[in-house]
């Protein structure tokens, strides 16, 4: 039991996998908050050309 212990505290591969799971979280953090704030401005400048054209 000892043995399994140790072993199981000194893995490192699911310390790599947790770390790529916080990358991959904070990049779409990211990404969605920049489509969202380029979304509603792009609609605000789609909807001012619209009026502006009629």
């Amino acid at each position: 039991m000892r043995n399994l212990i140790q072993r199981i505290w000194s893995e490192d591969q699911g310390q790599d996998i947790a770390e790529y799971a916080v990358m991959l979280a904070v990049i779409l953090v990211l990404v969605v908050g920049t489509i969202r704030l380029v979304g509603s401005n792009a609609n605000n400048v789609f909807s001012n050309v619209a009026s502006s054209v009629q």
